[in-house]
C-alpha cells in the first residue's frame, strides 16, 4: 500500500498533548490497528515517541518507524516538525510504507535487547499464562501498590480486567498482538502507562504457553510521603531503610540509564561508532550490576526481618519451572546454552509462595546460565521424596569443591571471585526463602562435574 499525500504536505495533524486530530490513509488504519482512536492520542509507540521529542525540542526528526498490527509489521519513513501554522503540536509526513505479513509466532520472534531495555525500566511485571490471564505480580512504584494486590488478590482473572485499555472497544479474548504497546490507564495513577508483553513459548509450539507482562510509564515517579510507621524501635525502622526509601529513589533512575545506554548500544538513535557502543554497553552492564546490588539488599533487608513470612499455597512447581526457564531464554541462547525445563504434561504439586519459587529458580537457572560454557545443557527436573517436593537444576559448568560447596550458602560469598558477576547474596537469600516456606535449598557438586541444586518444599498432600 502506498501513503496517501503528495510530497510537502501533511499526511497528519497533532496538537500539543499529542493528539492525532487528522490523518490521511494508510496512517489512519494504522492508528486504529494499533488500539488508537481518531482524533486521539498517538497509538504508535515508535512514532508517539518521534512527535513527542519533534514537539519538546521543536526540531524537524526523520527516522524510521515500526508498528505491529494483529497480521503484519508496517515499516515507514516519517518526517516530523511543528506546525508551520503557528499551533501546538506537529505535521508529519511518510517518505515511504512497506507492510509484510507476520510469520508463525515463535521463540525467535523476542528481540533480547529490547526485551531487556523493557524490563529494567518496567514499574509493574506480571507472569500471566497462555490465555493472558494473572499467575504473579509485582510492582515497584508506590502508584501501582493498589493494582498490585488487586490483581494479586484475582490471581487466575485476565490482565485488562484490572487496567483500562485506551482505545480497545473489543471484548474478550482479545489477541495478545493488539495489547502489546498499548497505553493503558490506572485507576490509582496519574501517570500514563504503556502495556509490554513478552511472549513464552516452547520451541516448536504454535501459540505462546505464558506472557510476561510490564508496564513502563515515561513520565517520572511523583514523591510520595508516607506516614511514619509506628515501630517498637528505631532499630526495627532503620531494618527496612533500603528497601522502602533508598531502593525506591534509585531505581526509575537507573533503570533509564539502562534503557537509554541498550538504544545507544544498539544503534537504535542512528549510527554510532563501535567504539562508543561498546562504551554504552559498559554503563549499561555497570548499572545493571548496581540495580542488582539494589534488589539483593532489599530482598536481604526482608529475610532477615523478624516478621518475615511466606504465603503459602498450592502450586505445580513443573508450571512454576516452564515459567522460569521462558524467561530467561533468551539470555541463555544468547550463550548457546539450551534449558531442558520439564515436558509438558509432567506435574509436581506443592505447598510454597509462587512468587518466592519463581525468585529462587530465576536465581538458580541464572546462576547456570552464567557458569556454564557455551554449547552445554542446563537440566529442570521434578522430584517426589516422601513429604517433600523437589525441583533439580543441573548444569554441567565447572562444578564445586566440597569447601567451596560448604560456604556457597554464606552471605557476601562469591568463591573468591573477582569478577563483575553478582552481589553474592543471591544463594543466601534463596535459601533464607526456601527455609521460610517449610523447604530448604542443597547443592551436589564435584570439580569438573558440574552442579545441581535442588529446592525442597512441602508436597501437597492433598493434590492426586
Amino acid at each position: 500500500m502506498s501513503p496517501a499525500g503528495t510530497p510537502g504536505r501533511a499526511l497528519a495533524l497533532t496538537d500539543g498533548s499529542d493528539v492525532l486530530l487528522s490523518a490521511e490513509e494508510p496512517l489512519a488504519s494504522l492508528q486504529r490497528h494499533c488500539g488508537g482512536e481518531l482524533p486521539g492520542v498517538i497509538a504508535i509507540p515508535a512514532l508517539l515517541e518521534t512527535v513527542r521529542k519533534a514537539r519538546r525540542f521543536q526540531l524537524k526528526l526523520s527516522r524510521g518507524v515500526t508498528a505491529q498490527t494483529m497480521s503484519e509489521t508496517v515499516n515507514a519513513w516519517v518526517e516530523v516538525e511543528p506546525r508551520s501554522d503557528g499551533a501546538a503540536g506537529c505535521e508529519i509526513r511518510l517518505g515511504s510504507w512497506h507492510a509484510t505479513l507476520l510469520p508463525p509466532e515463535s521463540e525467535e520472534d523476542s528481540p533480547g535487547h529490547s526485551e531487556l531495555a523493557d524490563r529494567q525500566v518496567a514499574e509493574l511485571t506480571a507472569i500471566l499464562d497462555g490465555d493472558q490471564n494473572i499467575l504473579a505480580v509485582t510492582a515497584d512504584a508506590h502508584d501501582l501498590s493498589a493494582l498490585a494486590a488487586a490483581m494479586e488478590d484475582g490471581r487466575g482473572r485476565h490482565w485488562t480486567d484490572f487496567v483500562t485499555v485506551v482505545g480497545l472497544e473489543h471484548r474478550q479474548p482479545v489477541h495478545w498482538r493488539l495489547l502489546d504497546g498499548a497505553r493503558v490507564a490506572v485507576a490509582e495513577s496519574d501517570r500514563e502507562w504503556r502495556a509490554v508483553l513478552h511472549p513464552r513459548q516452547a520451541p516448536g509450539a504454535s501459540a505462546p504457553d505464558g506472557f510476561e507482562l510490564l508496564l513502563v510509564s515515561d513520565m517520572p515517579l511523583p514523591p510520595h510521603f508516607a506516614p511514619q510507621p509506628q515501630e517498637d524501635s528505631a532499630a526495627k525502622q532503620r531494618t527496612r531503610i533500603i528497601g522502602q526509601e533508598i531502593a525506591p529513589a534509585l531505581r526509575q533512575p537507573i533503570a533509564r540509564i539502562i534503557a537509554n545506554a541498550e538504544t545507544i548500544r544498539a544503534k537504535l538513535a542512528g549510527p554510532l561508532s563501535d567504539d562508543y557502543a561498546r562504551y554504552a554497553g559498559d554503563i549499561a552492564s555497570a548499572c545493571q550490576l548496581l540495580l542488582g546490588l539494589l534488589e539483593d539488599l532489599s530482598d536481604l533487608e526482608v529475610v532477615e526481618a523478624e516478621d518475615f513470612s511466606t504465603a503459602p499455597d498450592r502450586i505445580d512447581l513443573a508450571a512454576v519451572a516452564r515459567q522460569a526457564a521462558g524467561i530467561l531464554a533468551v539470555r541463555a541462547r544468547e550463550k548457546a546454552i539450551s534449558i531442558d525445563p520439564p515436558r509438558h504434561g509432567e506435574s509436581l504439586p506443592a505447598v510454597a509462595e509462587f512468587r518466592r519459587v519463581l525468585q529462587i529458580l530465576i536465581n538458580l537457572i541464572g546462576n547456570a546460565i552464567r557458569y556454564s560454557p557455551p554449547n552445554s545443557q542446563i537440566w529442570v527436573r521434578l522430584e517426589r521424596q516422601g513429604n517433600f517436593a523437589r525441583i533439580v537444576v543441573a548444569d554441567q559448568g565447572p562444578g564445586l569443591s566440597d569447601d567451596q560447596a560448604a560456604v556457597i550458602f554464606d552471605k557476601f560469598e562469591r568463591l573468591g571471585r573477582s569478577d563483575e558477576g553478582g552481589s553474592g547474596l543471591g544463594l543466601y537469600i534463596s535459601r533464607r526463602l526456601a527455609r521460610a516456606m517449610g523447604g530448604d535449598l542443597i547443592v551436589e557438586s564435584a570439580p569438573g562435574q558440574g552442579a545441581r541444586f535442588a529446592l525442597v518444599v512441602p508436597a501437597d498432600g492433598e493434590a492426586g
